[in-house]
């Protein structure tokens, strides 16, 4: 497993039945995980003090039950990219800090490919994968079917210092966009993309992961360049083994020489040797 060890503004605090204890910067926040199994807390007075608990209703969804004052959003910084965080509906701040283990891994590929690096990022949501790629020059083409999510990813580029750098929003189906790019003969060296397991675009097609990702990934094969540096899927699909994913890439990259690798993210929890699988990668690397 691949654990993101290296947040300085994020932690897990403790864990424990089917809820996280988390801190993101100057504030902690408990939230409902269904890989959260086990009963007993490790630190049981550390709870009280949270700011904010999302308990999810008997009925569906769920709501922010505020305990301490907490701002409508505040800034994390990992290494030097800045986010942007806000308790949303659904238990979401906006950011997926295990991400951080795939931002790492791209940073460094772009960086070691010394010529430039057009990326195609989709299902792009509020951006961190954008952030981490403009950082270390990389153009960036950032797909989401959502405005919103796309409004907030524009801040954490601004927020990250980056809005200069070569970036170009588009709030698309990303099937339908990706369509478009390859009419248009566009291209890309790396193309990331974290699906979600059921969505609908924006003039309400269907989205359904097990479905729709293998016909994604071959059609997202046609707007590849000549000499591609990488090809990222992450998803959080419950079911779905991190070999599929790899065998998806061995199946549409085939003409492609390369290395194929795949297998879980997590995040530790403080001063433990407990780790929190939270999803899945397959990678296709030049």
């Amino acid at each position: 497993m691949n654990i993101a060890t290296n947040w300085k503004d994020y932690e897990i605090l403790d864990m424990a039945n089917g809820e996280k204890l988390e801190r993101w910067g100057e504030y902690t926040l408990i939230r409902p995980d269904p890989q959260i199994i086990w009963k007993e807390k490790t630190y049981p007075e550390k709870w009280k003090r949270a700011n904010a608990t999302y308990t999810r209703s008997k009925t569906g969804g769920g709501a922010w039950n505020y305990k301490n004052k907490l701002p409508a959003a505040w800034q994390i910084k990992y290494k030097n990219l800045i986010f942007n965080i806000k308790p949303m509906g659904f238990k979401h701040t906006g950011l997926f800090p295990e991400q951080a283990v795939n931002w790492d891994w791209m940073i460094e590929k772009i960086k070691n490919a010394k010529r430039p690096i057009k990326v195609l990022n989709l299902f792009a949501y509020t951006g961190g994968a954008t952030v981490a790629c403009l950082s270390v020059g990389a153009s960036v083409c950032h797909v989401d079917s959502s405005k919103g999510m796309v409004a907030w990813a524009k801040e954490n580029v601004i927020s990250s210092k980056l809005n200069e750098k070569p970036v170009r929003y588009i709030v698309d189906d990303v099937i339908k966009f990706v369509t478009r790019e390859i009419r248009r003969g566009n291209t890309y060296d790396a193309i990331i993309m974290d699906p979600p397991s059921y969505g609908r675009g924006t003039s309400g097609e269907v989205w359904q992961f097990e479905e729709n990702i293998s016909e994604l990934v071959e059609l997202c094969t046609k707007v590849l360049s000549n000499k591609p540096l990488f090809f990222l899927i992450n998803s959080y699909t419950t079911g779905i083994s991190a070999e599929v994913l790899g065998n998806i890439l061995k199946i549409n990259l085939k003409r492609y020489k390369g290395k194929i690798s795949s297998g879980e993210i997590g995040l530790p929890m403080k001063n433990s040797n407990l780790i929190l699988p939270c999803g899945i990668y397959g990678r296709w690397e030049e």
